[in-house]
């Protein structure tokens, strides 16, 4: 079930800035960087900003010809393969390989050329991840949390540098949740701080 959110400016931050929404791969390379999935952008003090955090999710590919796949819906569990045919290289499910069951694998069958991978919820770009050589896999697994940030110039499906990952971010738990406020307080003075309330439990 989809998770309904309402993000709340309750702070005293009158420099408009935006606010970010991602989240991190688990067991992730150190250098590898968070793509913003979605940015509220002019919601000022008092404000408030709903959405949907989707449970469904799809895959896409980008091989090195800078070639685009359609996007694939995607479970946990599943295994993709990139491979070359007649008609050119194809994205498509191997229903007869399982998978962990906590992550989805997309696997480079291609006779050349790295790959870039990235996992989409509401047709933004959730996570990417970059040269994937010929026999090797991209794999994604997510923890049931999204991180909310503070941020300036930051646009949706930028990848993030670590500076930014490093500002003002907050981790917040969604499991169980139905429906929540993601309520930021602070400014001013005082640290911007993000809290959950109003949670609704599914």
């Amino acid at each position: 079930m989809d998770i309904k959110l309402t993000y709340r400016n309750n702070s005293n931050d009158f420099a408009k800035s935006s606010i970010v929404v991602f989240q991190k791969l688990v067991n992730t390379d150190y250098d590898e960087l968070a793509v913003a999935w979605k940015v509220i952008k002019n919601c000022g003090t008092g404000e408030y900003h709903p959405f949907v955090y989707p449970m469904e999710m799809a895959v896409g590919a980008i091989d090195s010809d800078g070639n685009y796949s359609q996007q694939l819906p995607a479970t946990n569990g599943q295994v993709f393969s990139l491979t070359g045919s007649n008609s050119g290289n194809q994205l498509k499910p191997m229903d007869d390989v399982s998978g962990n069951s906590r992550q989805v694998d997309v696997r480079n069958n291609l006779d050349y050329g790295a790959i870039q991978v990235g996992i989409y919820k509401d047709d933004r770009m959730l996570a990417l991840k970059s040269n994937i050589s010929p026999g090797e896999k991209a794999i994604f697994q997510f923890l049931p949390t999204i991180w909310v940030g503070v941020v300036s110039d930051v646009e949706e499906g930028d990848v993030m540098d670590s500076a930014v990952m490093s500002q003002n971010n907050t981790e917040l738990s969604l499991l169980g949740i139905a429906s929540a406020d993601i309520v930021l307080s602070g400014g001013g003075n005082r640290p911007f701080r993000f809290a959950l309330e109003n949670i609704k439990r599914g």
